[in-house]
């Protein structure tokens, strides 16, 4: 069925997204510092270098305050120390390798790193104190999941923490050259890699991938917002179109072409609302809302096994029944869907 005679196009009045909860930093990167010899030690000799603490996909925060994590209104600090406090325990728990701390970056004059506890226990080289505290951290800190903790945090420390989750993530995944299969030790401050080189003695320098991918909140002619069901999630629970970019695709190709291959529909008119990143483990996801030129909804079985067009007042009663559930705070799926619907949900 074709969407025509349509006079307004529903997509006239759409704006940027307002907000983005995992790009809210404003973090100076100070990226023509991070290949400085001994920019680690130097750093941790200041006294006022922050450290945040992070394993993967999980930072700390102060003791008893993990269970605020969901809870409306709630407010959550990252867990942070001097950098006072590692000397002792940083000093000498090297070999060849650099300190297990990432350069996150100057907030004015105060300069950040992220101690990686995953990188700690991964190196034969670091000493016995350093994993003293490694083991410390996890008994006196609670660890909340950086899509836990992004929606209760302050902008300055969910940039903070999502920097430094990406780093943490790239560093567990990657531990020996893609290319060569040889072993390699971070370098740049830990937003680079150096392989050790293969039989011919070739080394390089590698630095973490980017996938890009598009999301977006797909609207016919009369406003009705598009919501899927994809069959590896829980029943009741939509979303809004995504997939991942192909190689040598750009954007708004992604976008005509996962909806097409996702739902059968064809697209037209399309705005860009913003983007964030989604280090689960190296997405950035690209936002667009676009209106489709036809309504009749063809699901691929394979991927994508049901899906609707909903009112605002269809899909009000809906998530008020129970009957639906949408993605959590953290994601851009969930700010896309409150700027359809006109309201915080």
């Amino acid at each position: 069925m074709s969407d025509s005679g349509t006079v307004f196009s529903p997509l006239a009045l759409t704006g940027p997204l307002s907000f983005l909860p995992l790009a809210q930093g404003d973090v100076d990167y100070d990226t023509a510092s991070r290949q400085q010899p001994g920019l680690l030690d130097h750093l941790l000799d200041q006294d006022g270098t922050g450290v945040i603490l992070v394993r993967g996909d999980r930072v700390a925060v102060p003791r008893g305050k993990g269970v605020l994590s969901g809870r409306t209104g709630a407010s959550i600090r990252l867990a942070t120390l001097p950098a006072t406090y590692l000397r002792g325990p940083l000093a000498g728990s090297t070999d060849r390798f650099e300190l297990p701390c990432y350069y996150l970056g100057k907030a004015g004059q105060q300069a950040w790193l992220a101690l990686d506890l995953n990188l700690v226990c991964a190196h034969r080289a670091v000493q016995a104190p350093l994993r003293d505290l490694a083991q410390a951290a996890d008994q006196r800190f609670d660890w909340l999941a950086l899509r836990e903790y992004a929606p209760h945090g302050r902008p300055r420390q969910v940039g903070l923490a999502t920097c430094a989750v990406a780093l943490s993530i790239w560093h567990e995944r990657q531990a020996f050259c893609p290319r060569c299969g040889a072993p390699v030790h971070p370098c740049q401050a830990g937003w680079a890699q150096i392989c050790q080189g293969n039989a011919s003695g070739d080394k390089h320098t590698l630095f973490p991938r980017i996938e890009p991918a598009v999301i977006m909140a797909v609207v016919d002619g009369r406003d009705r917002l598009l919501l899927q069901h994809n069959r590896k999630w829980a029943p009741g629970f939509r979303s809004v179109t995504a997939g991942f970019v192909e190689a040598g695709e750009n954007l708004e190709h992604a976008v005509r072409r996962e909806t097409m291959e996702e739902v059968g529909l064809n697209l037209g008119e399309m705005r860009y609302l913003g983007s964030q990143p989604w280090p689960f483990p190296s997405s950035l996801m690209v936002a667009f809302r676009a209106r489709s030129l036809n309504t009749n909804i063809r699901v691929d079985g394979e991927e994508t096994d049901e899906a609707n067009w909903f009112t605002r007042e269809e899909f009000g009663a809906a998530l008020a029944s129970g009957r639906l559930r949408i993605p959590q705070a953290a994601s851009v799926a969930r700010y896309m869907i409150e700027q359809w619907y006109g309201s915080e949900l």
